[in-house]
């Protein structure tokens, strides 16, 4: 039987799941992570202090009961369901915003980025009071990729983090297992809430400047559907040019980057053409 929460308890992290026909995966994902939790050797992250925000795009698939059903039990879940608004990037930012914590952490919920790594992220934050930003990283020391996971897929990253290269230090910007300070979220400017790729939004609207990694092993999807689509590398891209813009200034973005940019579109396209 599940402990009810402390409501007195100062909400310390919030942990923000973009959600959409995922209502198989929030019972493992949530149980999962107060698991650790109430496991974890770090101590300063626990259930009384943090909040597991999902913010759904009107799934009507069960989602909303099931959120409801862990809350009840005592799990500390909050669920906002919007019925006008859609995309990922525009979901983070909702329950970036609506997050009591201090501390902001993003993660997928199809249980490809591990719950149990959550407070691990969250930690990192914690100890490193200098950290404005952490990423969980499929590109640290000791990490191996799931073998069960597409090539393609693989592929797709790399090119797709080679693309963003001169925009950050982030070994993985693609990633959406991330974290920063609400503090930090307060000092961006112009924030695309359009962007597919939030957390690389937000490292360069927000001027982060020192980061902290957290490895960890990327594992396939256990259950609903993949999202990515011809539809969502075109808008990656589109992201990227914006990106660009914002950095170096429209009229100083070399032609030989743009060249690189659209080739990448070629080379994504083509990849996903094949393997769709």
């Amino acid at each position: 039987m599940t402990t009810q929460r402390n409501n007195q308890s100062k909400i310390l992290a919030s942990v923000v799941v973009p959600t959409y026909k995922e209502v198989a995966n929030i019972r493992p994902l949530v149980t999962r992570l107060v698991n650790k939790l109430e496991n974890s050797p770090f101590g300063t992250i626990n259930r009384n202090n943090i909040e597991i925000i999902f913010v759904d795009d009107n799934s009507k698939d069960g989602s909303k009961e099931r959120a409801q059903e862990l809350k009840d039990e005592g799990y500390p879940v909050v669920f906002i369901e919007r019925t006008t608004e859609r995309g990922l990037s525009s979901a983070v930012l909702r329950g970036f915003n609506d997050a009591k914590g201090d501390l902001l952490l993003c993660m997928d919920a199809d249980l490809q980025h591990p719950p149990e790594k959550a407070p691990e992220l969250l930690e990192a934050l914690v100890k490193n009071k200098d950290a404005d930003f952490v990423l969980g990283t499929r590109y640290g020391e000791g990490v191996e990729i799931d073998p069960n996971w597409p090539m393609h897929r693989v592929i797709i990253s790399k090119v797709a983090r080679s693309l963003s290269r001169p925009l950050t230090p982030l070994s993985d910007p693609m990633s959406g297992f991330f974290g920063l300070r609400k503090s930090t979220l307060e000092q961006g400017k112009k924030i695309n809430p359009i962007g597919f790729k939030i957390a690389l939004e937000l490292y360069v609207k927000c001027g982060c400047k020192n980061s902290t990694e957290v490895p960890f092993s990327f594992g396939v999807r256990e259950a609903g559907e993949s999202k990515l689509s011809g539809k969502v590398i075109v808008k990656y891209i589109e992201q990227l040019v914006e990106l660009y813009s914002y950095t170096y200034g429209q009229a100083f973005i070399p032609a030989v980057l743009i060249t690189v940019i659209f080739f990448g579109i070629f080379v994504l396209m083509i990849l996903y053409r094949l393997f769709q």
